[in-house]
């Protein structure tokens, strides 16, 4: 079967609703979030079931054409963009978005991987239960895009990442095939756990189609607190103060540079600091599903304590549900700010919480003895040791100049993650970025157990060509 009978196959297989072909249509999922990558696909698969899916795979198995799985194009590495060669077509599960079931007593979510996180969000409340899972995309990601690139998030301080929460999937395998394993079972010690398998793996091994989803039970009290900071090593002694004040209470602590602050405050509209400016700022929140838990209060003298302790500048608690949002929107809008500003070099890496400062301290030394000059926005995840270390060219160097030496910014960088025990990717994945990365941090015997899985679950190699590992 050639490219143009797969077309009329998929078109008859899918029908009206399912196939995009007019090259307008398709512009928007040609192309990443960073516009770093523009691919040419040739059509765009909205099936509206799983049984229309694994048709379509079985179709594009027979012809040889790759399938993109892309949620809501978010991604940060090109890990949802297909090759400029049009022989990849993407496939978008818009349409596969309803929620199959929720159980406040299993707390268990079961739901489409179509639907988007907050909508996932969404129906938990309903029910009286919170989805543990936040992140600053939340409105167009989706939870098939969240699962199969093991999205981390705000909230992996104490709940983990999105593996963390997933009991079953229903998943499409490449030669259309689909495996039901929707189970909701907490124990079930049957072999190998298969789910894991297709979790992380960004859509090279299968579609993940639907996933049943761990809840917990709805907060009844929430706080947000703001705080600056004089270092990064008063931010790393201020979470120890939290998590020994109270572990279950601690949901978040994100860090935040000055200079991505003052990003934030030029490039996104209406919003302000609610402390004074500093160099340093942590963002905080705390919550319980105990009625009259006392949250105020607590915090309140722990960050008294935290301020004659040397560890705390100012601080503040939001006072609403507004401002707590107004707080949380200067840490969320941090990505959307550096794109509005122009080039940057992005990298998401972790290393042990403890030493988050020295990487801090160790790593804008290492890029400014590289190059002069070059700007520093570092955020992230502190509770987890996840840093967003990205950088920007120095005053004067045209952004086409920067880009061009991507690669050896962020070995740069990499270099100390390396020293440091850290990882290149903590949580935006590997894509089509850091593929080259792959063979130096996990070769030998590690890499050769990934090409064997792929192998295994994608003999064809139709499965996400490109992403993950090195061709």
């Amino acid at each position: 079967m050639n490219a143009a009978e797969a077309l009329a196959a998929l078109a008859e297989c899918l029908g009206p609703r399912g196939l995009i072909t007019d090259p307008a249509d398709i512009a928007p999922y040609a192309e990443d979030w960073r516009r770093l990558y523009r691919g040419r696909p040739p059509a765009v698969l909205r099936p509206g079931s799983t049984a229309e899916l694994a048709a379509a795979v079985r179709i594009c198995a027979e012809a040889g054409l790759g399938i993109v799985p892309q949620g809501g194009n978010t991604s940060m590495v090109g890990g949802a963009t297909p090759s400029a060669r049009g022989d990849e077509v993407v496939l978008t599960l818009s349409r596969l978005n309803r929620v199959r079931a929720i159980d406040p007593v299993d707390l268990t979510l079961t739901i489409e991987a179509g639907a988007t996180v907050k909508a996932a969000q969404d129906a938990a409340a309903e029910a009286g239960c919170q989805l543990p899972l936040s992140i600053a995309s939340e409105g167009s990601a989706t939870i098939g895009g969240v699962l199969s690139t093991n999205a981390g998030g705000n909230m992996t301080l104490r709940f983990g990442n999105a593996r963390d929460l997933v009991l079953g999937l229903e998943v499409v395998l490449a030669d259309g095939r689909v495996w039901e394993g929707l189970r909701r079972l907490r124990k079930d010690n049957t072999g190998y756990c298969l789910r894991q398998i297709f979790l992380g793996a960004e859509g090279t091994l299968g579609i993940i189609t639907a996933a049943v989803l761990k809840l917990v039970p709805a907060p009844r009290e929430r706080l947000v607190a703001f705080a600056s900071l004089p270092s990064p090593e008063a931010a790393l002694a201020l979470l120890t103060r939290c998590q020994r004040h109270d572990p279950s209470a601690l949901l978040a602590f994100e860090y935040m540079g000055g200079d991505g602050m003052d990003l934030v405050l030029r490039h996104i509209p209406d919003t302000q600091l609610p402390i004074a400016a500093a160099a340093h700022y942590v963002l905080a929140e705390f919550a319980s599903p105990r009625p009259a838990a006392g949250l105020a209060e607590g915090v309140e003298e722990m960050l008294a304590q935290a301020m004659a302790a040397g560890e705390v500048l100012d601080a503040t608690l939001a006072a609403s549900e507004a401002q707590a949002r107004a707080m949380w929107r200067l840490r969320e809008e941090h990505a959307e700010a550096q794109k509005r500003a122009g080039a940057s070099i992005k990298n998401d890496v972790s290393v042990p919480v403890s030493l988050v400062p020295r990487f801090l301290r160790d790593a804008p030394a290492a890029c400014a003895a590289f190059m002069p000059g070059i700007r520093v926005v570092a955020f992230g995840h502190l509770g987890d040791g996840n840093i967003h270390f990205n950088l920007r060219p120095p005053e004067g160097m045209a952004d086409e100049d920067f880009l061009a030496q991507d690669h050896a910014v962020m070995d740069t960088v990499l270099g100390v993650v390396r020293r440091l025990g850290g990882s290149f990717s903590a949580e935006h994945g590997v894509g089509q970025l850091k593929t080259y990365l792959m063979p130096e941090w996990r070769g030998g015997v590690e890499l050769d157990l990934m090409r064997a899985l792929k192998t295994a679950f994608d003999p064809h190699g139709i499965m996400n060509p490109g992403k993950v590992l090195p061709r």
